[in-house]
């Protein structure tokens, strides 16, 4: 589907021409209006409407319930939700959050959580496509625990699904990888409290010498050759899989097998972080 911007002559006459999609239903026209109002200021949704020849009402208090007015509104005109994807492809262009890739990933996933139920997801290239689609959120835990069932064997630590269940949901696996390494690194900062990332976070937090967090006793020569070694394999996860991703096109990489050695190591990494205590030593 081409979903280019149109100007207001020719909206509708395009729209006739393209496959139609079915109309959200309220709740999802609602929970659209709410993670969209949050992707932009006022003004951007102000602009992307008149363009897109939508119906306003910026007597609204509040964007989403502005949005969830043009929406329905555009939905009872033209009996599908075509115009509803053209106004998230406009909101939400790559090309506006150039520097912002986190802040993207973050709203696409929210979008994506919606869009999902009626069988889309809004890919990273700005471009939508078809997935499976679930109706019910029971459905789509059962998806979930269809999913975990290819991991059989393998234990996948809560926090790991935590961070990537949306992308697990979709079954895709490239970026459900590179959100669990993220998440991850959030995870060490909530536990010590230090706001950094990478590699300088781990060399802050597991310092063998003033450590914020410790995974034993560090007593014996012992415990401080496998308090190293975990540190050596945060570094290790965050430099051999978590970076790569960010930089690696999606099209290179080898899917669901790799994923499923990734999560297992990422698996690991948090049950070793569930013994860690914290120690003593300032963080400064």
């Amino acid at each position: 589907m081409d979903f280019k911007k149109l100007n207001s002559a020719t909206l509708k006459q395009r729209t006739d021409k393209m496959e139609q999609i079915p109309p959200f239903s309220e709740s999802h026209l609602e929970a659209l209006a709410k993670s969209l109002g949050e992707c932009g200021k006022g003004s951007d949704i102000t602009r992307i409407l008149e363009e897109l020849n939508f119906e306003d009402n910026p007597q609204k208090s509040t964007k989403w319930k502005r949005l969830y007015w043009a929406f329905t509104e555009s939905q009872k005109q033209y009996k599908c939700a075509n115009h509803i994807f053209r106004f998230i492809k406009s909101l939400m262009n790559p090309v506006r959050f150039v520097g912002r890739k986190e802040e993207f990933e973050e709203n696409r996933e929210k979008v994506n959580n919606i869009l999902i139920f009626s069988g889309f997801e809004y890919g990273e290239d700005g471009n939508f496509r078809k997935c499976k689609n679930a109706r019910t959120l029971t459905e789509a835990e059962k998806r979930l625990r269809t999913i975990r069932s290819k991991f059989e064997g393998r234990k996948i630590h809560p926090e790991v699904v935590k961070y990537c269940k949306a992308e697990l949901l979709q079954e895709n696996y490239f970026h459900a990888v590179f959100e669990a390494t993220k998440g991850l690194a959030q995870r060490i900062r909530d536990m010590s409290g230090i706001e950094l990332d990478g590699a300088a976070l781990v060399d802050k937090v597991f310092a063998i010498e003033r450590p914020i967090l410790a995974i034993n006793s560090l007593r014996t020569e012992t415990e401080k050759s496998e308090h190293k070694g975990f540190a050596m394999l945060l570094k290790g996860c965050f430099g051999a899989i978590r970076n790569p991703l960010a930089h690696e096109p999606k099209i290179l990489w080898d899917g669901e097998d790799d994923a499923a050695d990734y999560l297992s190591l990422i698996s690991l990494l948090h049950r070793k972080l569930d013994n860690c205590v914290p120690t003593n030593y300032d963080k400064n």
